[in-house]
C-alpha cells in the first residue's frame, strides 16, 4: 500500500469516527441539538417549498401559454411586457383600443400570416364578472367571448372534441349558438349532453354546438377552462356597446418575427401613428409571455434567497453558540485528548465535523419535512405538479452543512488552542 493509499485510508477512518462521535452527542442533546438547528430546517423548508411551487407554477405556464400556440402572436392596445404590465401610463390609460377595422388591416397585410383571428369581449374588458346558467346550475367568471370562425385554427388549443365550431356564415347571419370550455359544461349540464341544449350567458340565450377539449396546465387551485366563444358578429348583435378588440396572428413556420412587423406596419397605418411616435398598441408571443414570467420567478426567488439567508444566519449562530457551551463542557476531555498525542488539527476536525454534522442532520430534516409538505400543500391543495429536482436537495444540504463549516470554525480552533495542563485541571 503506497502512503497515498495509507493517508486516505487514515484520513476516511479519522473523518467516520469523528461524524460518530458527533451523532452520539447529537444523541445526548436531543433536544438542544434540534433547538439549534431550527432556524437551518425554517429556511431549508422555505426554500424547497417555494422552489417546488414555482417549479408547479412554471410547468403549467409554459403548458398554457404554448397551448395558444408558439408561432402566434397576440396584438392589443394594453402593454404585456415588462414591469409595466398592470401599472400602465397615462399613455396606455388613454389608448383607443383595437377596431375591427384594425383587424381587416393586419389580415389584409400579413402575407406570412397563415390565418388572423379577432376577439371581441364584453363592455368590461376581459375577466370581466360574465356568468352562465342552465336551469339551476349557473357557473361565474367565464372567459366570455365573440371571435371570427378562424379562432378555431389560430388558437391551437380550442380543439373541438364534442359537437362542431360555428362557421363563418353562422357569424354574418348572427346565429345565437356558442362552443363552451370542458369544465362549463361539467358544471352546467353534469354528465348529461351539453349540445343542443339553451343556456344563458349574461342574460342572453345561447344555443350549444360544441365543446372544447380541456387544454393543458392550470394556474392554480380549480383551475378550469370556462370558456364561451360565440360569433364575432352575434356577439356585436348581443353586445353593440362592447369594443375591447383583440387580435392574434399565426405566422407561417419561422415567419413569425415577419408576421409580426408586417402586423404592426398595418396596425400604425390603421391607427394613423405618425412615424416618430411610438406604437400605441403592444403584442405578446408565447417566448415573451415566457420570459415576462420568468423574471418574476427571478424576483420571487431572490427575495426567498434574502429571506432564507436570514434563517441560515439564525441557524449558523445557534450552532457556533452550541459549540462553544460543547467546547466548555469538554475542557477535561480535550486536555486528555492533547496529553496523549492529539494534535490541534485533530481537535479542529473533531469539533468542525460536530458542527458539520448538527447542520447538515438539520438541512436533511428540512429535505423530509419539505417533501411532505409539498405533497400536502403544493398537489393536494394547490394542484399544482409540485416536484423537487435532486440538485436543490444536494444544494440545501450543502449549503446547510458549508454553514456548520463555517460558523463551527471559531469553536473548533478556540477547542485546539486550549492549554492542555489548564483543561486538564478545569472544573
Amino acid at each position: 500500500m503506497s502512503w497515498r493509499e495509507k493517508l486516505a485510508l487514515r484520513w476516511r477512518r479519522d473523518v467516520s469516527e469523528n461524524v460518530w462521535m458527533a451523532l452520539d452527542t447529537l444523541r445526548a442533546h436531543k433536544v438542544r441539538s434540534a433547538l439549534t438547528g431550527l432556524g437551518i430546517i425554517i429556511a431549508v423548508i422555505t426554500v424547497m417549498l417555494v422552489v417546488a411551487i414555482l417549479l408547479g407554477f412554471d410547468h403549467n405556464v409554459r403548458q398554457v401559454i404554448q397551448g395558444y400556440g408558439t408561432n402566434t402572436a397576440f396584438f392589443a392596445h394594453h402593454a404585456f411586457q415588462g414591469p409595466r404590465f398592470g401599472h400602465p401610463t397615462k399613455e396606455e390609460r388613454m389608448r383607443k383600443p383595437l377596431s375591427y377595422e384594425d383587424f381587416l388591416a393586419v389580415q389584409e397585410a400579413c402575407t406570412a400570416c397563415i390565418s388572423t383571428t379577432v376577439s371581441l369581449f364584453p363592455p368590461e374588458g376581459p375577466g370581466g364578472p360574465s356568468r352562465a346558467r342552465y336551469k339551476g346550475e349557473e357557473v361565474v367568471g367565464l372567459d366570455f367571448r365573440g371571435a371570427t370562425a378562424d379562432f378555431f385554427s389560430v388558437y391551437a388549443n380550442a380543439v373541438v372534441v364534442k359537437g362542431r365550431p360555428f362557421t363563418q356564415a353562422e357569424s354574418l347571419h348572427r346565429v345565437d349558438v356558442v362552443v363552451i370550455g370542458e369544465d362549463l359544461a361539467k358544471g352546467l349540464f353534469g354528465p348529461e349532453d351539453p349540445l343542443e341544449k339553451e343556456i344563458l350567458v349574461n342574460n342572453h340565450a345561447f344555443r350549444v354546438v360544441g365543446a372544447f377539449e380541456k387544454p393543458k396546465g392550470t394556474f392554480g387551485p380549480g383551475g378550469q377552462d370556462t370558456r364561451a366563444v360565440v360569433p364575432y358578429w352575434t356577439f356585436r348583435k348581443v353586445f353593440p356597446l362592447a369594443d375591447y378588440h383583440g387580435v392574434r396572428i399565426e405566422a407561417y413556420p419561422g415567419e413569425l418575427p415577419v408576421a409580426i412587423d408586417q402586423a404592426r406596419v398595418a396596425l400604425r397605418r390603421s391607427r394613423r401613428v405618425a412615424y416618430d411616435k411610438p406604437d400605441n398598441f403592444d403584442y405578446a408571443t408565447a417566448d415573451s409571455i415566457i420570459q415576462n414570467w420568468h423574471d418574476l420567478v427571478g424576483m420571487i426567488a431572490l427575495v426567498t434567497s434574502v429571506l432564507a439567508s436570514v434563517g441560515l444566519l439564525v441557524g449558523g449562530v445557534g450552532v457556533m453558540n452550541i459549540m462553544l457551551v460543547s467546547v466548555t463542557e469538554r475542557t477535561r476531555e480535550i486536555g486528555v485528548r492533547k496529553a496523549i498525542g492529539a494534535r490541534r488539527r485533530d481537535i479542529i476536525w473533531q469539533f468542525l465535523s460536530e458542527a458539520v454534522t448538527l447542520a447538515g442532520s438539520a438541512g436533511v430534516v428540512g429535505v423530509v419535512i419539505a417533501y411532505g409538505l409539498t405533497a400536502l400543500v403544493v398537489q393536494r391543495l394547490l394542484e399544482l405538479p409540485g416536484f423537487i429536482p435532486v440538485w436543490v436537495v444536494v444544494l440545501a444540504v450543502g449549503v446547510a452543512s458549508s454553514v456548520g463549516l463555517f460558523f463551527g470554525m471559531y469553536p473548533a480552533v478556540k477547542a485546539a488552542r486550549l492549554d492542555p495542563v489548564d483543561a486538564l485541571r478545569y472544573e
